[in-house]
């Protein structure tokens, strides 16, 4: 069978390819593999590195065989005496539909089907041997949804500790001691000692004292102890000591306008998220200092596999200083960092 197919490893016929139509082939797949790999990152965003390589393998391979084809085509209708430059420029034109064209007319010429069957039996099996593997990488809608969300949603929050018990009311008892009962006095005195007027020999006292009060006439006797509790008890407490001084900090919103950014890198998109398709907005509460870096980050909303991305890179942002009364104050704001898809 091989032997009568027009091959180029058939014995009876000479090969159609030389060596100058491979390397022509293989120095067009190089030159298309370079251009892409160094010429995508500038006309469109920069792919990663992976995604990047494959591609520029990808179309270098599809250009090294449109090569091939031509090669053939030329070759081939030179020695079967058809006019080359025709049947080369409609494999140009069609590429791949172009060469089944010229395969199927040799084949029509030549009164030699095999030529012609074969080589078309090939490229439909590699076809659709590329559509099958191709198609899923593409549209990944078909992978299923329910199961892949629940495998990538974050786990369910531990229950609340349980409330500590209740503790009853300490209940104080006094207990009566021999020592209270003897202070108490036992019987009535029938006398009493009388009170003497006069004061003591020595005694300073002062017009219109208290007779008997503390040498001197202090006020610190009976009536100073009355009026000085008096006093006391209608006296205000005194005040509360001074809270220590809480940072001026203002909410961006109504007559508060938004702080001016000055450095805020993209958040870098997780591979994760990119392969099951999931995008949205991520919404951070942060606090801006006065220097203008970020403090307390907080997530408000957000996919988690969206959120550690969001995190790192507002967490290197950088704001201009807010002036309140040229004084520079904290700010707080709330961020979105969105995550989208590009088709």
């Amino acid at each position: 069978m091989f032997d009568e197919f027009l091959l180029d490893s058939s014995p009876s016929r000479a090969p159609v390819l030389q060596g100058i139509h491979w390397l022509i082939s293989l120095a067009a797949g190089v030159l298309v593999f370079l251009t892409v790999f160094f010429g995508l990152p500038v006309l469109f965003v920069p792919p990663e590195m992976k995604v990047l390589i494959a591609q520029s393998v990808i179309l270098g391979s599809v250009f090294f065989f449109y090569a091939l084809f031509l090669c053939y085509v030329y070759a081939d209708s030179r020695h079967l005496g058809l006019n080359t430059w025709l049947w080369f420029a409609v494999t140009l034109l069609l590429n791949l539909v172009g060469y089944l064209i010229y395969l199927i007319y040799s084949a029509v010429k030549t009164d030699n089907w095999k030529r012609a069957t074969l080589p078309i039996a090939y490229i439909l099996e590699a076809i659709l041997v590329g559509v099958t593997v191709l198609v899923p990488l593409i549209y990944t809608e078909a992978l299923p949804k329910a199961q892949l969300m629940t495998f990538l949603a974050a786990p369910p929050p531990p229950p609340p500790p349980p409330p500590p018990p209740v503790t009853a009311p300490v209940r104080v008892f006094r207990r009566v001691t021999v020592e209270d009962i003897m202070k108490a006095p036992t019987v009535i005195p029938k006398s009493l000692a009388p009170i003497r007027d006069e004061p003591p020999s020595g005694a300073v006292g002062v017009v219109g004292g208290v007779p008997g009060g503390i040498p001197g006439g202090s006020m610190g006797g009976v009536l100073g102890g009355i009026i000085g509790g008096v006093l006391s008890s209608a006296l205000p407490p005194p005040p509360p000591p001074p809270k220590a001084a809480t940072p001026r900090r203002i909410r961006v919103g109504g007559q508060v306008e938004q702080a001016r950014l000055i450095f805020n890198p993209k958040p870098e998109y997780p591979p994760l998220a990119k392969m099951a398709r999931i995008q949205g907005t991520v919404r951070l509460e942060a606090i801006i200092s006065k220097d203008g870096t970020i403090q307390d980050l907080k997530v408000l909303s957000g996919h988690p596999l969206l959120v550690k991305a969001a995190l790192d890179a507002v967490q290197r942002w950088r704001y201009q200083p807010t002036l309140l009364n040229s004084e520079p104050v904290e700010v707080v704001t709330e961020i979105d960092c969105n995550f989208t898809l590009q088709e």
